[in-house]
C-alpha cells in the first residue's frame, strides 16, 4: 500500500492543516511539514530498496504495483505503479515538497491552513501523476494539480496574480483537454481492435493504429506536455505564473510541475506512439533548440529579477525536448538528470529572489547592487547557484546537459552545434544576473538581514544535493537505467 499513502499523505494532510488553521498559525504549517516529511522518508526507503531501480522479479517493469478495479464497465482501473523513472520523480517532489513548507513558513501570513491544502494538494497530484498507469487516473491527477496551484497563485501571488493565475489555468486546461480527447481516441481504437475497452497503460502498448491517426493522436498527448515543459511557442503563461507566484508555488512551478510535461513524454508520447514520434523528431529538435536559445536571450533582456529566472527555465528545459527526441540512452539519461537538476537549482534561485524581494520588496536588477557587503552569505549561494544554472563542472546541471548534448549529437551535429551556443549565453545572463544584483555600484544604502538559520538549513540541503549530482551521478543513473531502456526500445522496434 505504500504507493496509495504516498499520495493519500498529502490529500489527509492537506485537510488536517486547514482544518486546524481555526486553532492557531503554527498547526498548519507543522502538519504540512510532517507530512510531505513521512513521504520523503517513505521514498527514499523505496529508493534504498531498489537503488538499481530493478525489483525482486524480473518478471515485471515495475518495483511495486497496485491495481484495484475502479469502474470496471468502462475500463477503469486504480492502477498504479513505480519503476526506476517514477521513483527518481517521486524523490524530487517530496524533497522539494519538504522545502517549499520550510520557505513559506514566514512569507505566507493570511490563510495560512487553505495555503497549506492547496500546497499538499499539489503535492498529491503530482505524486499521482508520476504513479498513474491507468490513463483515466493519469488524467484525473493531471487536472487535479490544475485548481490548488490557481489557488496558490491567484490568493497568495504579487501584484498581477488573479492575470496570471487565469492565464495559468487556460493554457493548462485547454492543453489537457486536448490530451482528453486522444486518451479517449486510443481508448477506442485499442476497443475496436481487441474488443477489450481499457485504459490500462500496459494493454494500450503496442495497439495498432493507422499511420495519420497515430500522428493526431500523438499531438494531442504532446501538445498537453509541451505547455507544461514548456516548450516554445507553448511557453507564454510560465513567465507570468512565476513572477506572481509566492515563493513555495515558483519551486513548485519549476521543479515539478514542469517535469509532469517532461515525465509525459517519456512515459506516454514515445513508448504509445513511437512511428509517429520518430517521424516528429525533425520538427522537435529545432523546437528545442529555438527555445533553448530564445529563452537564453529574453531572461538576458529582463529587469525583473524572478522574471529572469523563470524564462532561464524555458532555455534549461528546452535540452529536455531535445535529449527525449534524440531518443538514445545516453540522451534519455541526460534528460533525467536535467529534470532533477533544474529543479533543485531553479529551486533555489526562486527561493533566494523570493528571500531578497521579502527584504528590499522589490524584484527590479536595476534598482539592487552592491548587495554583497549586506548579505555575504546569500551572495555566495546566489553566486554558487548561478554557477549550477551556466552548467559549471563539478555541479549537476553540468552532468545533464553534457549526456543530452552527447546524446543529440549521435543524431544531429547542428542542432548540437546550435544547442551549445546555448550554454554560452546561459554564462553570460548568469554572471550578468549576479554581477548587476551583487556587485557593481550601490544605487541605494539597503538595510537588510543575511539569510537566517531556516533559510541556510533550506539552502545547505540544496548546495549539498546539487554537487553531489555533479560529482556522483551514479546513483541515479542506475535507478533511471532500465526504464529509459525500455524506452529507447520502443525506437528500435
Amino acid at each position: 500500500m505504500i504507493l496509495t499513502i504516498l499520495i493519500l499523505l498529502p490529500i489527509v494532510g492537506g485537510l488536517l492543516a486547514w482544518f486546524l488553521s481555526r486553532w492557531g498559525d503554527l498547526l498548519p504549517r507543522w502538519v504540512s511539514l510532517l507530512t510531505v516529511g513521512a513521504d520523503l522518508i517513505l521514498a527514499v526507503d523505496l529508493w534504498q530498496q531498489h537503488p538499481s531501480g530493478v525489483g525482486l522479479s524480473s518478471n515485471t517493469a515495475w518495483l511495486l504495483e497496485v491495481n484495484q478495479e475502479w469502474i470496471p464497465q468502462f475500463g477503469i482501473q486504480f492502477h498504479l505503479a513505480v519503476d526506476g523513472l517514477s521513483l527518481l520523480l517521486v524523490l524530487l517532489t517530496s524533497f522539494l515538497g519538504f522545502l517549499s513548507v520550510l520557505v513559506s513558513w514566514n512569507e505566507i501570513k493570511e490563510r495560512i491552513g487553505f495555503f497549506h491544502f492547496n500546497l499538499l494538494w499539489i503535492l498529491a497530484g503530482i505524486i499521482g501523476v508520476f504513479l498513474a498507469i491507468d490513463l483515466f487516473l493519469f488524467y484525473f491527477f493531471w487536472e487535479m494539480m490544475l485548481i490548488p496551484m490557481y489557488f496558490l497563485i491567484s490568493i497568495w501571488g504579487h501584484e498581477r496574480r488573479v492575470y496570471a493565475a487565469v492565464k495559468f489555468f487556460i493554457f493548462t486546461q485547454a492543453s489537457g483537454l486536448l490530451m482528453l480527447l486522444a486518451i479517449l481516441g486510443l481508448y477506442f481504437i485499442h476497443g475496436k481492435n481487441t474488443d477489450v475497452y481499457t485504459f490500462d497503460y500496459t494493454q494500450l502498448l503496442g495497439t495498432y493504429i493507422p499511420p495519420a491517426t497515430a500522428t493526431w493522436l500523438m499531438l494531442g498527448f504532446l501538445v498537453a506536455f509541451l505547455v507544461k515543459l514548456p516548450a516554445v511557442p507553448f511557453h507564454n503563461w510560465l513567465p507570468d505564473a512565476h513572477t506572481e507566484a509566492p515563493t513555495a508555488g515558483s519551486v513548485i512551478l519549476a521543479g515539478l510541475l514542469l517535469k509532469t510535461g517532461a515525465y509525459g513524454l517519456l512515459r506516454f508520447v514515445l513508448p504509445l506512439f513511437p512511428e509517429a514520434a520518430k517521424s516528429f523528431a525533425p520538427i522537435a529538435m529545432p523546437l528545442a533548440v529555438v527555445g533553448i536559445l530564445y529563452g537564453a536571450v529574453v531572461a538576458f533582456a529582463q529587469s525583473d529579477l524572478k522574471r529572469m529566472v523563470a524564462y532561464t527555465s524555458v532555455s534549461h528545459m528546452g535540452f529536455v525536448l531535445l535529449g527525449v527526441f534524440a531518443w538514445n540512452e545516453l540522451a534519455l539519461q541526460g534528460v533525467v538528470m536535467q529534470m532533477i537538476c533544474h529543479g533543485i537549482s531553479t529551486g533555489a534561485l526562486f527561493i533566494l529572489v523570493g528571500a531578497l524581494q521579502e527584504r528590499i520588496h522589490t524584484r527590479d536588477i536595476g534598482l539592487m547592487g552592491g548587495l554583497w557587503a549586506k548579505v555575504p552569505r546569500m551572495a555566495s549561494v546566489a553566486l554558487l547557484f548561478a554557477m549550477a544554472s551556466l552548467g559549471l563542472p563539478g555541479l549537476g546541471n553540468f552532468i545533464a546537459e553534457i549526456l543530452v548534448l552527447m546524446g543529440s549529437y549521435r543524431v544531429s551535429l547542428s542542432m548540437t552545434s546550435l544547442a551549445t551556443v546555448g550554454l554560452v549565453a546561459a554564462t553570460i545572463y548568469s554572471l550578468w544576473m549576479f554581477q548587476r544584483a551583487f556587485h557593481g555600484p550601490k544605487l541605494k544604502e539597503w538595510t537588510l538581514p543575511d539569510l537566517g538559520k531556516r533559510e541556510m538549513l533550506v539552502m545547505g540541503v540544496l548546495i549539498i544535493t546539487i554537487v553531489w549530482l555533479g560529482l556522483y551521478p551514479q546513483p541515479v543513473l542506475n535507478t533511471a537505467r532500465v526504464p529509459l531502456q525500455s524506452v529507447q526500445g520502443f525506437v528500435v522496434k
